[in-house]
């Protein structure tokens, strides 16, 4: 009964202090699992021509064409974090260093096909704790994870322990 209470008790508190950090990672995940059917969440890949990796562009012609759409995001080269390319569909997404941002451009042709919000990488750090700040994602998600195991090995403690306590009150009967 003494570890009965002690899981109870564990399980409860380990519960209620770690509830919003696993309601936040528990919806943050979700979204981010459907965030290719959801275009609000990550922009769908645009239409590129047709063609083969022969005929892609440049990089230099990528850097060029986002230079000169406009978007305020990409002003200079050191506003472009990464380049993501999609051999299947023909598109390079560049995304912003400094914000959530992103430019597709056609492989081929070298035309902005569109402009979007890439809130995944958003929900993304706030997933992995890292919008908190990178002690945040290193030390305290590491504890939260912890929690979660403590939570699911008590909570099946809770379940199994109560079978045989009846189990062994049984065999007392029995004897």
């Amino acid at each position: 009964m003494k570890s009965f209470r002690l899981f109870w008790n564990t399980h409860k508190w380990t519960g209620i202090v770690l509830a919003l950090f696993l309601l936040i990672m528990s919806v943050s995940g979700f979204l981010l699992l459907i965030k290719k059917k959801a275009a609000w969440i990550q922009p769908p890949v645009q239409k590129a021509a047709t063609g083969g990796p022969a005929e892609f562009i440049t990089l230099q012609q990528v850097f060029a064409a986002v230079l000169a759409h406009g978007h305020p995001d990409f002003a200079t080269i050191e506003d472009m974090g990464r380049v993501d390319i999609r051999l299947r569909d023909r598109v390079f997404k560049v995304i912003s260093a400094r914000s959530d941002a992103e430019l597709q451009v056609d492989a081929i042709t070298g035309a902005v096909l569109g402009a979007g919000v890439r809130r995944s990488d958003w929900l993304e750090r706030l997933h992995d704790g890292s919008m908190i700040g990178a002690w945040f994602h290193e030390w305290v998600m590491p504890v939260v994870a912890a929690g979660l195991s403590l939570l699911v090995l008590s909570g099946l403690w809770l379940w199994v322990e109560p079978m045989f306590r009846r189990r062994r009150n049984r065999n007392r009967r029995i004897r």
